[in-house]
C-alpha cells in the first residue's frame, strides 16, 4: 500500500499544482523511489491511494501494475485510506509505505517481511533512534529489549519512518470513516503485539522544501558521489 493521498501543504508552492508524490528527488518522482523498493522486494500487488490532484498520480502510474484506490469525496487519512483499499490489497498482512521518504541501506520492505512473525505480531513498524532520524522531538515510540513498542513518554525514543507491515482485522472495528492508523496501533499496543524494527541504513523525510536537498545529499553520499 503506497500512501499518496496527502495534500503536501508543508511543501508550500511546490505542491500548488503538483501532488507531493510526483515531486522530483535526484531526478525521480518520490513515488518512483517507493516503487523501486517494491520492485526490488519482488512485490507485485501494489495499490496507491489518491485524493489531492489524484488524476496526475493515476496518469503517472498508468501501465505500471499499480491499482488506484481513489478518495474523491474527502481524504480518509491513513487508517480510512487503508481500509478503503483492502478489496484491492487482498488478505493480511499488508505492507504500508509512505511515499515521502528516501531510504538508503537495507530495503525497508524486505527487512519487514523477513522479520515478520505472525505468531507474536499484529504490527511491525520500521523505526530509527531519534538522534539518528534527523527530526526534532517528540519521538513516537520506545523500543523495548524484546522488540515491543510502547508510546514514547520521554525525550529519548524512536521515530516511526513510514514503513510497516500490519494485520488489518482491527480496521473493521473502527466506526468513523476518517481515522489515523494510530487508532490501530493503540489497539495492538494494548494487546502487546506491536513491534519495532530498527532500519539498517539511513532515511530522510521529504516533508518540507528543504527536505529535497537533504534527501539528494543523502543519496549522493551513500552512492559515493
Amino acid at each position: 500500500m503506497l500512501m499518496a493521498a496527502g495534500f503536501g501543504t508543508r511543501m508550500g508552492a511546490l505542491t500548488a499544482a503538483c501532488p507531493k508524490p510526483l515531486l522530483a528527488v535526484a531526478g525521480r518522482a518520490l513515488i518512483d523511489h517507493a516503487l523501486a523498493l517494491a520492485d526490488d522486494a519482488a512485490i507485485t500487488r501494489r495499490v496507491a491511494n489518491t485524493h489531492y490532484l489524484g488524476h496526475q498520480i493515476a496518469a503517472h502510474l498508468h501501465g505500471r501494475n499499480v491499482a488506484i484506490s481513489d478518495e474523491p469525496g474527502q481524504i480518509l487519512e491513513t487508517g480510512g485510506g487503508l481500509r478503503k483499499a483492502l478489496p484491492l490489497l487482498g488478505t493480511n498482512p499488508v505492507l504500508v509505505l509512505n511515499t515521502d521518504g528516501i531510504w538508503t541501506g537495507r530495503n525497508p520492505l524486505t527487512a519487514l517481511m523477513r522479520a515478520w512473525d505472525p505468531d507474536r505480531m499484529d504490527g511491525l513498524l520500521l523505526v530509527l533512534p531519534g538522534d539518528q532520524a534527523g527530526r526534532g522531538l517528540p519521538h513516537d515510540f520506545t523500543l523495548g529489549a524484546d522488540g515491543r513498542l510502547s508510546r514514547a513518554g520521554q525525550k529519548t525514543g524512536h521515530i516511526y519512518l513510514g514503513a510497516q507491515i500490519l494485520r488489518t482485522d482491527d480496521l473493521a472495528n473502527i466506526a468513523q470513516p476518517v481515522f489515523s492508523l494510530n487508532l490501530v496501533w493503540d489497539r495492538m499496543l494494548a494487546r502487546n503485539r506491536l513491534y519495532g524494527l530498527v532500519h539498517q541504513g539511513r532515511w530522510c523525510d521529504v516533508g518540507r522544501p528543504e527536505g529535497i536537498a537533504t534527501a539528494e545529499a543523502l543519496l549522493a553520499r551513500d552512492a559515493g558521489v
